[in-house]
């Protein structure tokens, strides 16, 4: 054997394993039966993986399963893959065995050999066993759904909610900034009655503090967890205080309400919490891409498209013509959607999926939660500081339009009827007049009526008819 390996066995045998490595190997043949994507777990899984064996190794401890020194061992070890000091340790592909157990034995083993390199061991020499120690009284089918969770919420609570309150801030902003800029509003993208630029921000900050409001509330679902179930949901070869002080420990480590599931058969059988949550994502994605999409139109031009708003010069937009600007902060969030949807294609269907008492698609619906969430979190800061925030109103431009606008004759209902008001619409377009120009001419109202009747701004917001207010 070369210096560059040592061997390490397991029940089928030995294994080759890189000699600095802190995995067994068990983890060296999910390395080599699943060269598939490429693709392993991230901070958010790695460190959920820690937590769990950390609170597990606590419990175990207190409950005396495990002997102390060793239990402290595997606590200092899993705290330094909590700490991600040890994240290049997981190396197995995400498209694995439907439970996850190669991902579970891959922390089991980096932990025990990293714990007895701490007590003055050889790594390698099962003074902390990956089973009998780091694994007492788990099983991968609580594990991996456990650490879903505890990944899942840490990444909803953590890192999507305070992303999109930044975006809704920024929005909030615009809101109250473009609050008396009056344009013309689009219905079906024909020209409407008039609105002002601030409500139609307003109605983008709403939309993403409802996305806030639906993260929110598919967590406590995700706060359940499946430890203590092992391997069918019984609970077997698990004393009946581990599941709840492991639960309890968990909650502590990240600040977040973690539980004992309600039925440990549903927490490891069925995935409808993660199927919820990513449902909630993808709401949430549909939300930034509307947004996006409108801001992109509002921009468009700066002198052939609507251009109500000037977007920010973030990068040259073309490689042949100069001086152009693309809104790319905003496609980029339209790109982000698409991914979503894809995503929750995966999620919905693993949801759906597995047999009987597991469900065996687990890696992959960690896997596109995950990343949907990193992809929103990051997407709505983005969106958020390099977009929304340096927008600007074309105010001079939104005023012009609404003057044009054929729309302004829905405030003529009320004063000459609707058969009227359709005939001065109809002649203003034919004859590239006003609205008020044509209503003035046609002796349906005087100017002062008109200059009353007219008057954009009043339209933006409800009046009581047949009085002053």
């Amino acid at each position: 054997m070369s210096d560059d390996y040592r061997t390490e066995s397991d029940s089928l045998g030995e294994m080759q394993v890189p000699a600095d490595a802190y995995w067994g190997a068990q983890t060296q043949r999910a390395v080599e039966n699943f060269p598939i994507s490429g693709i392993s777990f991230g901070r958010r899984f790695v460190r959920a993986l820690g937590i769990v064996k950390k609170a597990s190794a606590q419990a175990n401890r207190d409950l005396d399963l495990v002997d102390d020194e060793i239990a402290q061992a595997i606590i200092d070890a899993a705290d330094e893959v909590i700490a991600g000091d040890h994240d290049d340790q997981f190396p197995v592909d995400v498209f694995q065995t439907g439970s996850g157990t190669s991902s579970n034995m891959n922390a089991n083993e980096v932990i025990a050999n990293r714990a007895a390199e701490l007590m003055g061991h050889e790594i390698g020499d099962r003074a902390v066993h990956p089973n009998d120690h780091v694994n007492y009284g788990q099983s991968s089918n609580d594990v991996i759904p456990t650490a879903m969770h505890v990944a899942s919420l840490e990444a909803l609570a953590n890192d999507v909610v305070p992303a999109l309150e930044t975006l809704a801030d920024e929005l909030a902003e615009k809101e109250d900034e473009f609050d008396s800029v009056v344009k013309t509003g689009r219905t079906h993208l024909q020209d409407a009655t008039p609105v002002r630029l601030g409500q139609e921000f307003g109605g983008y900050r709403t939309q993403i503090e409802k996305g806030v409001d639906r993260v929110e509330s598919a967590q406590p679902h995700l706060a359940e967890l499946a430890l203590g179930g092992t391997a069918t949901g019984t609970g077997l070869n698990t004393h009946p205080e581990f599941p709840e002080r492991a639960a309890e420990y968990i909650a502590e480590e990240t600040g977040l309400p973690f539980r004992e599931a309600d039925n440990h058969f549903e927490a490891q059988a069925a995935h409808d919490a993660m199927s919820e949550a990513h449902g909630a994502l993808r709401t949430v994605a549909g939300s930034l891409n509307k947004i996006a999409n409108d801001l992109r139109l509002l921009a468009s031009g700066p002198r052939n498209g609507l251009g109500e708003i000037e977007q920010p010069e973030n990068q040259p937009g073309s490689s042949i013509m100069p001086g152009k600007i693309n809104p790319v902060v905003a496609e980029a969030v339209n790109q982000l959607h698409t991914q979503v949807v894809g995503n929750d294609a995966a999620v919905s269907a693993g949801a759906a999926d597995g047999q009987i008492d597991l469900n065996l698609y687990k890696p992959v619906l960690a896997h596109n939660l995950l990343q949907s969430a990193e992809l929103i979190a990051n997407g709505s800061e983005v969106f958020a500081e390099r977009f929304v925030a340096k927008l600007e109103a074309n105010e001079e431009h939104c005023a012009d339009q609404v003057e044009q606008s054929m729309a302004l004759a829905t405030a003529l209902n009320p004063a000459i009827g609707y058969d009227k008001a359709s005939k001065v619409a109809k002649q203003a377009l034919a004859e590239g007049k006003t609205v008020k120009e044509v209503a003035v001419d046609e002796g349906y109202l005087t100017e002062e009526e008109a200059d009353e009747v007219l008057d954009p701004e009043s339209m933006t917001h409800r009046v009581i008819l047949g009085t002053d207010e």
